[in-house]
């Protein structure tokens, strides 16, 4: 705890390690196995418990809750872990739930990370880096989100869904199935919409690139054969790294199938 800051409110049980440079604000618990990083801000009011890692430079706002048992029935007291990375913002009310032995008893959050206010992050979530999950926003269990995804509010994320690098899933949609990177999904019952034009030019991604995307997209809208058959032609045809990814992500393993372009 050198160098730290804690209000006397606060309580810290015994077994707890706090580095150097953090902020405790008032009426914080901490529990006795979590480890904390240096530099970390709580604001008021904030729980940390379970078997719980925090990197460094992270700022957590009032009343969140991190790192509690899972939201399953399934789950009976095995020790399992909450790992978060550095330098993420989780604002007020965020819940983020620790593993389960089913699911390979880890959740993990990335890197510079923007959680807002009400989200919820499930057990054996798999979260990237710079991930933004807008207000009251929800990743059931066993989702797989990716580099740069954006959740827009209020949307579900089904459990053991995977969402790509730079997707975008508009506000108020429930995704079900597997969205492929740089997608862009909107509408109640989420539908594969087109690409992510506005992130990929915002990431400063080549013309040709992005060219070769739509291209790509359309491929997968219109060609013959199943979904993956499609893919598998794509990917033995471009020379792009971005289209190679969506290739890549449509072959791998998954426990769902795909929105498909409309």
């Amino acid at each position: 705890m050198t160098g730290s800051r804690i209000h006397p409110s606060a309580v810290i049980e015994d077994g707890a390690e706090i580095g150097p440079g953090c902020e405790i604000g008032p009426f914080c618990h901490i529990g006795p196995d979590v480890r904390i990083g240096p530099g970390n801000v709580f604001k008021s009011h904030v729980v940390v418990t379970g078997e719980t890692e925090i990197g460094a430079e992270n700022a957590i706002y009032s009343f969140a809750v991190i790192g509690e048992i899972p939201q399953d029935k399934k789950f009976k007291g095995e020790k399992t872990r909450l790992v978060i990375g550095d330098r993420n913002r989780i604002r007020e009310h965020v819940t983020m739930n620790a593993g389960t032995d089913g699911g390979g008893g880890v959740t993990s959050v990335g890197n510079d990370g923007l959680f807002m206010a009400g989200c919820h992050v499930a057990h054996d979530v798999r979260i990237g880096n710079n991930v933004i999950l807008v207000n009251n926003s929800a990743l059931a269990g066993h989702c797989v989100i990716e580099d740069d995804v954006i959740v827009g509010g209020l949307s579900g994320v089904h459990q053991f869904v995977r969402i790509g690098r730079g997707a975008i899933i508009g506000a108020v949609t429930m995704v079900t199935n597997d969205v492929i990177p740089y997608g862009l999904v909107q509408a109640p019952r989420g539908v594969l919409d087109g690409l992510n034009l506005v992130g990929l030019k915002r990431r400063g991604v080549a013309r040709s690139d992005i060219t070769a995307l739509r291209a790509a997209f359309q491929m997968l809208a219109q060609g013959e054969g199943a979904f993956q058959d499609r893919a598998r032609r794509l990917g033995e045809d471009t020379e792009s790294p971005y289209v190679r990814e969506i290739v890549d992500f449509v072959l791998a393993a998954t426990d769902r199938h795909f929105l498909t372009p409309g």
